[in-house]
């Protein structure tokens, strides 16, 4: 598989001066599910924004389809993002606006498609994800933990992104619905041939649905490769360190 995202010897702090990554370098690789995990302060979240164009690294590059975002002239970066799509961690919904109009709003701010169609094609996602028919007139209020999860999802799929960001897509949900989600997006993943980017720290999620990973340790990539690599190279991180994370890297699974 060839690379989809190149992140080269970058650093990146807060704006007190406080370095979080230190000379960090990973690639992505086209059609797989990448995690970045660690845990809680090691910058997971940090990174995500740096590679969507949110906070700017102080140095270093983050190339996606082979081009420099943060060089990237205004006229043509959207060249790129408009590729991409993100999950935020939860859900960013529209309060005052139904699920149908939730999902569709990417392609009402895009302005070449009338409503009806939009309509249309939010319903058809909104099916893709899982959600029942009934639910697509309701608010977020009236939606569980596990169904919010799905509009968003809906909604970051609903441009047909080349790559998926997903940050923390599992969090607050209980262990089925984490699960169910889980299992959705390995679906998706085969469905539609995207790479998926996945902020995570449900060690459930490594298990069961990443490809590759690295793990951020001390403004370092403490490990980067495959769960079977991590189980073999006999590396112990503080992410793996409970009773949890060693069954997780049992050679039994």
């Amino acid at each position: 598989m060839s690379e989809i995202i190149s992140v080269s010897h970058l650093t990146t702090q807060y704006t007190q001066g406080v370095t979080i990554h230190e000379d960090i370098s990973f690639s992505v690789k086209k059609r797989e599910i990448f995690g970045i995990l660690g845990g809680s302060g090691s910058g997971k979240s940090t990174l995500l924004r740096n590679m969507i164009y949110l906070q700017r690294p102080v140095s270093g590059q983050i190339q996606i389809f082979g081009r420099d975002i943060w060089e990237l002239e205004d006229s043509k970066r959207h060249l790129v993002l408009d590729r991409c799509s993100v999950m935020f961690q939860f859900g960013a919904l529209f309060s005052s606006m139904n699920v149908l109009d939730n999902v569709g709003m990417p392609l009402v701010q895009r302005g070449n498609l009338p409503q009806k169609h939009i309509n249309e094609i939010a319903a058809f996602w909104c099916e893709r994800v899982g959600l029942p028919t009934q639910s697509v007139y309701k608010y977020p209020y009236a939606l569980s933990g596990g169904m919010k999860k799905r509009v968003a999802l809906a909604r970051a799929l609903i441009t047909s992104p080349d790559i998926l960001f997903l940050d923390e897509p599992t969090s607050g949900l209980d262990p089925k619905s984490a699960q169910n989600f889980d299992t959705l997006i390995l679906q998706l993943k085969e469905m539609l041939n995207i790479t998926i980017v996945m902020v995570t720290h449900d060690l459930d999620s490594i298990r069961d649905s990443i490809d590759r990973f690295i793990l951020l340790e001390n403004k370092k990539i403490a490990f980067c490769g495959s769960l079977e690599q991590l189980r073999a190279s006999g590396v112990r991180t503080e992410i793996f360190s409970g009773n949890r994370g060693e069954r997780i890297l049992d050679s039994r699974g």
